[in-house]
């Protein structure tokens, strides 16, 4: 039955690429699943070949009528023609709020019934998202609502197009009783965590339901990189969590026999209703049955067939999990459970006691597994995942338990419901405790590429460990050798480990390095020895300080932050975090005002006092020359205190690095750059850090006349403001430029060699 799975997952995978693709898959898994099955093939053989093809080619013509049914669907003709339309929906899924700069949106997904236009109307049945203002906020799931608006295309094979809202949803019907219920019960939940300090208020829903919403930016950070993400979602660890209480506490009540399975069925669909059915939660649901099947008596031989059997199904019910992410991971975790931690934890038994060895084996087989696909979409290899999964393991049960049980008593009894959310919430905190440590040691993560030949390796790596771990592990010596490399590697900062090479990261000569903070500035400038200059801070410490970290930049003689916007200054701690600092200049303008105060609360905490960056003065570290060309010294130093003029006082620096000539312009908007332009005539530079994100707004005239080899520029993936700007990038490689984007190539680094430039991104 597993490799039945693996025929329907390639199934799925062929029936989304198109029907040549699928023909040339199907033979070939055919064939690899017969060489690889046949010394355990039943008699006769060609049945087992015989299923798998069958199991291929249902799945993947599954998958083709889904993507022509959506394809085919009037909504996605009309999409795009961008037609207005008024339309009837059940709503699908919770609103969700999308922060823009100027304004909000609402985001939610809707099955579409009705929809009608001045000429024509339709009786259908097709998935559609909807933006909206805030008052879609308050749709409730499972409702049917009227809405117009216009329909756009979709980027999505799942999404027959993108509903445009105009006004308020109109009401038709409400939910059905079991969604009421459920929403009672979340709302139980939150109001039993209530009184809990922000980050335990925003887990603990997170943990029962993976209700993520008020969770922030850092701590969701601290747990990608500490590999604690999955707590964060709806997984199969939460269902095989609370169904396993529900049983036990079942059993204890006396219920035995095939009434178990009606508790555990019960649990299960009320689970789903909870967590909202999403294709994200039934997978979840269906992985922690599999993980109840293996607490079973028939142990992992059951859950391997369980596993097999709910991988096709699924893939027949909803084939776009074959390129789900989710998926893949949700999958191969439990494979790496059922498969290879029984094995990992014998082997760890022989030196280690049983509860310990079983405490190991199971969070690292289970996070090796999914190595490769985590390395592919974070472009990194925790180090730190196994130990802190370890550490968290003891609390995750009980403050899952707990969270339920503070929303089911809260019901009947609130003050009884918001004791046992504090329990949770104390649960909870050393969680928080833990993935704030593991991502602040000095080396969470290394750097991995993510093309085919670097993913291709770290599979290879990933198998030839799964299956040598128990022969090494089972010798007591190798096992602690193992462990205590482990722990030197994480614990020691990588500037004392210049021997070690990390994939071409950093790459040798680099002289500018834009780091990937997301939508912010971060700019690195090398001054040689560890040391380099520091412009801007980006909107996250953590994200700033791997940047520094895998530079192994330990010292900064100096640090500017050209402008008090949140996205240029909030992560000042990440680079002040055990590094030695040796100057902060900043902008004449303290506005906003707030923020302001921050940097220099932040600061003072350092041992330091920021200062005014020295108009047209040229300053020298290391192999860092730096002259601050704008701001002058007679603009304003009050704004209105809403930001609304700080891009324009964006402190402007020219610099050289080893004969190298950059532009670094924060956000200077087109006046500024006017401005700029007036003041150095006929400036030319090798490197342009493109003002402001490559937004629109831009003195294009001036920055093409730079002539700059490189142009960087530093961006969030699908931000909300349509940064970097098609007209600014077309314009800039017409003047020949290179053009590098960080939410394309990760850290874009420039290198200098032999008096050439070379590019590198982190992203291979």
């Amino acid at each position: 039955m597993p490799a039945i799975g693996a025929a329907a997952w390639i199934g799925g995978l062929a029936g989304l690429l198109g029907p040549p693709v699928g023909v040339g898959i199907t033979l070939a898994i055919a064939a690899a699943a017969l060489w690889w099955a046949r010394p355990r093939l039943p008699r006769p053989w060609w049945r087992f070949c015989a299923a798998v093809v069958v199991v291929v080619g249902s799945v993947a013509a599954v998958a083709m009528i889904r993507v022509g049914e959506v394809a085919g669907s009037p909504v996605t003709a009309l999409g795009a023609r961008s037609s207005s339309v008024t339309a009837t929906m059940v709503v699908s899924g919770d609103p969700r709020i999308s922060r823009g700069r100027y304004s909000d949106l609402v985001v939610l997904r809707a099955r579409m019934v009705q929809v009608s236009t001045r000429a024509a109307s339709y009786q259908l049945s097709t998935p559609v998202l909807v933006l909206g203002d805030e008052s879609w906020t308050e749709v409730a799931l499972g409702s049917t609502v009227r809405a117009s608006g216009r329909l756009e295309a979709a980027e999505g094979e799942d999404l027959a197009a993108v509903l445009r809202a105009t006004g308020d949803p109109r009401p038709v019907a409400p939910p059905r009783w079991w969604w009421r219920g459920a929403e009672v019960v979340r709302a139980s939940l939150s109001r039993s965590v209530a009184d809990l300090p922000d980050h335990q208020r925003a887990l603990v829903p997170a943990l029962v339901v993976g209700d993520d919403s008020r969770l922030d930016d850092q701590l969701a950070e601290d747990f990608k990189t500490t590999g604690l993400t999955h707590l964060l979602a709806v997984s199969g660890t939460n269902l095989t969590l609370l169904v396993g209480f529900l049983l036990w506490i079942a059993r204890w009540a006396g219920v035995r026999g095939r009434a178990s399975y009606v508790v555990g069925a019960f649990g299960i669909i009320g689970f789903i209703l909870l967590a909202r059915p999403e294709p994200s939660v039934l997978r979840a649901a269906v992985m922690g049955a599999v993980g109840l099947v293996a607490l079973g008596p028939a142990g992992s031989r059951s859950a391997g067939r369980a596993l097999g059997v709910a991988v096709t199904a699924l893939l027949l019910i909803d084939p776009w999990l074959a390129m789900s992410p989710g998926f893949a991971l949700s999958a191969l975790a439990t494979a790496g459970i059922v498969f290879w931690a029984p094995g990992w934890r014998d082997a760890l038994a022989a030196w280690l006691p049983g509860w310990a060895a079983e405490a190991v084996a199971v969070p690292a087989a289970a996070q090796w597994a999914c190595t490769p696909i985590v390395a592919a979409l974070s472009g990194q290899v925790s180090l730190v995942a196994v130990g802190a999964n370890l550490f968290a393991a003891p609390v995750v049960g009980p403050a899952t338990v707990l969270g339920l049980g503070g929303g089911l008593v809260g019901l009947v009894w609130g003050w009884a419901g918001g004791v046992i959310g504090r329990l949770a919430g104390w649960c909870v905190a050393w969680i928080v405790t833990v993935a704030h440590h593991g991502a602040s040691v000095p080396l969470p993560a290394v750097g991995w590429g993510t093309g085919p030949l670097a993913l291709a390796l770290l599979s290879v790596l990933s198998v030839l460990a799964l299956v040598a771990a128990p022969r090494l592990l089972r010798r007591r010596f190798v096992g602690v050798l193992l462990c205590v490399g482990l722990v030197m590697t994480v614990l020691v900062r990588p500037s004392l480990w210049g021997w070690l090479p990390q994939h071409g990261w950093p790459p040798e000569g680099w002289v500018i390095v834009a780091c990937d903070v997301g939508q912010g500035d971060a700019v690195l400038l090398n001054a040689g020895r560890g040391r380099a200059v520091v412009i801007d801070a980006g909107p996250d410490p953590a994200s700033v300080d791997r940047c520094l970290t895998r530079l192994r930049v330990d010292r900064i003689p100096l640090v500017v932050l050209t402008h008090y916007h949140a996205d240029h200054v909030t992560g000042l701690p990440g680079v002040l975090d055990g590094r030695a600092v040796g100057r902060i200049e900043v902008t004449p303008l303290t506005d906003p005002p707030e923020a302001a105060r921050q940097v220099a609360d932040q600061a003072r905490s350092a041992g330091l006092e920021p200062v005014l960056a020295p108009y047209g003065a040229v300053e020298h570290y290391g192999e860092v020359t730096v002259r601050a060309v704008w701001p002058p010294p007679d603009q304003p130093t009050v704004g209105p205190g809403d930001g609304s003029t700080a891009n324009d006082a964006s402190v402007v620096l020219v610099a050289e690095v080893r004969g190298i000539r950059l532009l670094l312009t924060g956000d200077l908007e087109p006046n500024g750059q006017e401005a700029v332009a007036r003041e150095l005539p006929g400036l030319t530079v090798d490197i342009l850090k493109v003002p402001h994100h490559g937004s629109p707004s831009q003195d294009l005239p001036f920055l093409t006349s730079l002539h700059a080899r490189v142009a960087l520029i530093s961006v969030g993936a699908d931000n909300d403001y349509g940064h970097p700007a098609a007209r600014t990038v077309d314009a800039l490689t017409a003047a020949g430029a290179r053009v590098l984007r960080t939410d394309l190539g990760g850290d874009l680094a420039v290198v200098e060699r032999n008096g050439q430039l070379y590019t590198v991104t982190s992203r291979r």
